[in-house]
């Protein structure tokens, strides 16, 4: 059976992966002449790669790691020493080390939390994880519930004192959600929280040894293909066609270059876009119906992600760092973090900007000024003095629209993978799945529509299509 996947982002090639599995034919139609989607990366004049996000993986992925284990690829991840690192603002120059034990969940993350000496009071430490019980102990029904309360106000209501959010909670904020703890929903950063107490290796983190383009999406494209399924970029959807019952007729690609629309026709259509150009796109008819009028509820946040390489190394850290600036989120030396980048000589610091929205419309030249002042107090032995760092080069990379914005509430804005459309089906990480808009929820959303797919039209083989199950935690403890 024929299926169009619209997107060749992470949602749209797992979902054609795992339709394969199940003996079906996708075609992928990617709008763009690069794959990835939110994990599209290019490469400069130069040859050096500068991406749309700085992509951290997490032992708390089980799809992702599976996903790569299926295509034979877990050796590509660098795992990580178990720690979580924060910039101390008050101590330019200084971290603080959350260095997790190898011990069973979750008194490992509990013990790193009580071994930190640099950033919370005993007081603190203990109000924090009485707080935290309810959402461990009450399960995922309380946590949904919590949608309704911003993280900021659910902390308050647990009686949390307020400098645990602001030494801590911003920052893991504006990393997972890349917008601050007063906007976010609590239920989002309680999944995480829960899955990072809950596993072993939760919190333990990996990079990529190379572009997310060319280590994870071609190998995807690769198993697809071999498979039978097609990708083909420069196929930019224009408009979706309907039968007269309301049903998908066809897409109709937009010709580039002077080329003539073509209309491509499946047996059944997914639609695995982002939310924002998915809105764009529905047909009249199909925006009267309550399903599609929820995702109304449904924006992307802006994000920006920068490059900045520089004469020298500033650090000779090997790791995701929490930069509790005001202005950046996380950031990482890929100099030092990931193979394909790494230079002993100089550094190349990946940085996101969040929250971006004041950002977004200022000009580059703007935005790598205010971030260099904000390195300056990172990296004050770099730029103070008679020889400062100098910056060879830089590149930003704007999102207007990138995972959907989880303010409280839009949990039940999240649709699911079926829709009222008999050969209709949605990917993509804002759908309901239990994890929040990343790497792993985009992995699983497709995953989910593959399966909901091969279980409304099966073919002989569809037992192919593996179950959603937790891959051994050794996974993340022993690459």
């Amino acid at each position: 059976m024929r299926v169009a996947i619209a997107g060749a982002g992470l949602a749209g090639l797992s979902c054609a992966k795992y339709l394969t599995d199940a003996g079906h034919t996708p075609i992928v139609l990617e709008s763009r002449d690069v794959l990835g989607g939110l994990v599209a990366a290019w490469k400069d004049s130069d040859g050096d790669w500068y991406e749309t996000g700085l992509h951290a993986f997490f032992g708390a992925y089980p799809n992702m790691l599976q996903l790569l284990k299926e295509l034979g690829i877990e050796d590509r991840l660098q795992w990580k020493e178990h720690t979580l690192i924060f910039n101390q603002p008050d101590k330019p120059g200084t971290l603080s080390r959350f260095d997790v034990p190898d011990i069973p969940s979750p008194f490992n993350v509990i013990a790193s939390i009580l071994r930190n000496k640099d950033m919370l009071t005993w007081e603190q430490k203990i109000r924090f994880a009485v707080g935290l019980l309810p959402a461990v102990i009450r399960g995922q029904k309380y946590v949904e519930d919590m949608d309704k309360y911003s993280f900021l106000e659910w902390l308050k209501r647990q009686g949390v004192d307020e400098r645990v959010t602001s030494d801590v909670f911003i920052a893991a904020c504006k990393a997972l959600t890349f917008i601050n703890p007063d906007e976010v929903s609590a239920t989002i950063l309680l999944t995480a929280l829960n899955r990072f107490l809950q596993e072993r290796y939760g919190s333990k983190i990996a990079f990529l040894d190379g572009s997310p383009t060319e280590r994870l999406c071609s190998p995807m494209v690769d198993y697809i293909t071999k498979r039978g399924g097609e990708v083909q970029l420069n196929a930019p959807l224009k408009e979706i066609l309907l039968n007269t019952d309301g049903t998908v007729k066809g897409y109709l690609i937009r010709g580039l270059n002077g080329a003539e629309d073509e209309v491509f026709t499946a047996d059944v259509y997914v639609s695995a876009m982002s939310v924002d150009p998915l809105k764009v796109m529905l047909p009249k008819p199909w925006k009267q119906m309550e399903f599609f009028q929820k995702l109304e509820g449904l924006e992307g946040v802006p994000v920006i992600n920068l490059h900045l390489w520089f004469d020298r190394k500033l650090t000779e850290i090997d790791h995701l760092l929490f930069s509790r600036s005001p202005l950046l989120s996380v950031y990482a030396d890929m100099s030092n973090t990931c193979r394909e980048y790494a230079n002993p000589n100089r550094s190349m610091l990946e940085l996101v900007l969040a929250p971006a929205k004041d950002w977004i419309a200022k000009s580059d030249e703007e935005i790598v000024a205010a971030t260099i002042a904000e390195l300056e107090k990172l990296f004050p032995d770099h730029f103070g003095g008679d020889n400062p760092a100098t910056l060879l080069k830089s590149h930003v990379v704007k999102t207007p629209r990138s995972v959907y914005k989880a303010t409280p509430g839009r949990q039940q804005y999240r649709p699911a993978q079926v829709t009222p459309i008999g050969n209709f089906y949605l990917a993509g990480s804002y759908t309901m799945q239990r994890y929040l808009g990343s790497m792993e929820g985009a992995v699983l959303s497709g995953k989910l529509t593959a399966q909901a797919i091969s279980e409304a039209l099966p073919v002989a083989n569809s037992s192919n299509l593996q179950t959603l199950t937790r891959p051994p935690a050794t996974n993340a403890a022993t690459a």
